[in-house]
Parts: C-alpha cells; structure tokens; sequence
C-alpha cells in the first residue's frame, strides 16, 4: 500500500499541478482567441442574439427564448425554461467571435429539441455529479482518518472506497460532456454557413474561437482523469484490517 504524504512531498500532487496547468492554458487560450476575433465584425452585421434567432428557426425550434445575461463569457443553454442565454459581449455583437458562441449554445437547443442520447445522459448524472466532485474527496479524508483507528478500519475502508466511486461520477460527467460539447460545434458550424450567417471564409475564424472554447472542456476532463488517478494511487490500495 502507498503510504500518505504530507503535501509538500507527495510525489502524485504533480497530477494535480498538471491538471491546474492543462486548466489554467486552456482558459488562457480560449480568452485571447475570444478577444482577438472580437475585433473581427461578421459581412453580414448579425448580432449574436440575431444569429442565434436565425439558427433556432431555420431547425425548426420556436419555443425557445435568446435572452442576455450579465457576465463575459457565461453563455448557456438552460433546457429547464428553453432559454438561449448570451453574455453582454455576445449578445449584441457583432463580431465573428460572438456569432460562433451563439449559435454554439443554439447547438445545445437543438441538441435538447433532438433528443440528442449524449446530452441526456449529462442531465441525468448532474445531481450524482454534484454530489461526487462535492463530497467525494471530504469522504475519501474521513475514511483515511478513520481507518487510522483499529476499531474503525472498516468503516475508513468504506469511506474510502465510497468517496472514489462518487468521485468517479464527477469524472465520468466531464467524459460526456466532450461530445456534447463537440456536437454542439459541429452543428453550429454546419448551420452559421448553410444559412447564411457567416461566409465560408469567416466561418474559419468562428471554427478557432469554437476549437479553443472546446479545449477547456479537454482540459477539464484531463485534470479530472489526473485527479482519480492520483486518489486511486494513493488511496485505492487500501484494505480492511
């Protein structure tokens, strides 16, 4: 069994150094491809908000609302109310940048409207989810202090196998949430030129500013994968006395 380290010498904490790394690049990345096609104004002057209407009605969707929300950069689907929710600076610009994240969002609504399987299995793990990435490692440092004590081994031992399991559900929502991610850009895509919405040759702008926003959902998952990884070294091994 691996023995427990104190933090400044445990040799697995450079899985987590890795994973904040992978995190805080992947952010950086999609923050300056954001801005710098920012500056990029779309040929046809559509407003985020315009392209995400043109999108929803040439799939057919007329049940859900585009409606602003404060904040840069926090643009979302909400399947509860079937709301298109875009940032101050989405939402009325009218820029190349702003266009692509609209109609990425407007990607989930038709996902949602689709009955797309992936996207579902993400709204199903979000409780198990929350719960996992919330309760899982608090769980997994009871159990080791528990199981520090004879007369409670055991029940350290259940903690700790317990607080993995649920921290693999947080992982496993990262792993779905890849191909959501990604679908919704491929449909967004397909749609901002078959519709008009952008020219062929902007729409490679758009496709960088989507490539970078769909890197730190990578990121996220990576970091995740690294994290379960160095709980499992560290504590998977562990046995009942």
């Amino acid at each position: 069994m691996m023995g427990y380290y104190g933090m400044y010498m445990d040799p697995t904490y450079i899985l987590v150094i890795i994973g904040a790394l992978l995190c805080l690049a992947a952010q950086a990345k999609v923050k300056t491809t954001f801005n710098k096609y920012q500056n990029v104004r779309s040929h046809s002057g559509m407003t985020g908000a315009m392209a995400a209407e043109r999108m929803l009605l040439n799939a057919g969707i007329r049940d859900v609302q585009i409606v602003p929300v404060a904040g840069n950069l926090t643009d979302h689907y909400d399947p509860r109310n079937k709301t298109v929710n875009l940032s101050q600076s989405v939402y009325n610009s009218t820029s190349v940048a702003a266009v692509g994240v609209a109609c990425h969002e407007c990607g989930h609504a038709i996902q949602h409207a689709r009955h797309y399987a992936p996207l579902a299995i993400r709204s199903a793990l979000v409780p198990v989810a929350n719960f996992g990435s919330q309760a899982g490692i608090p769980l997994i440092i009871l159990g080791a202090v528990l199981g520090g004590m004879s007369a409670k081994a055991q029940l350290g031992y259940m903690l700790i196998q317990a607080g993995i399991l649920f921290f693999c559900f947080a992982v496993l929502f990262q792993l779905v949430t890849l191909p959501v991610e990604f679908n919704a850009s491929s449909r967004a895509m397909k749609m901002i030129v078959s519709t008009g919405i952008l020219s062929e040759e902007e729409s490679h702008y758009t496709r960088k500013v989507l490539t970078a926003a769909a890197l730190t959902y990578v990121a996220s998952a990576a970091a995740s994968i690294l994290q379960l990884l160095r709980l499992i070294m560290i504590f998977g091994g562990r046995r009942r006395d």
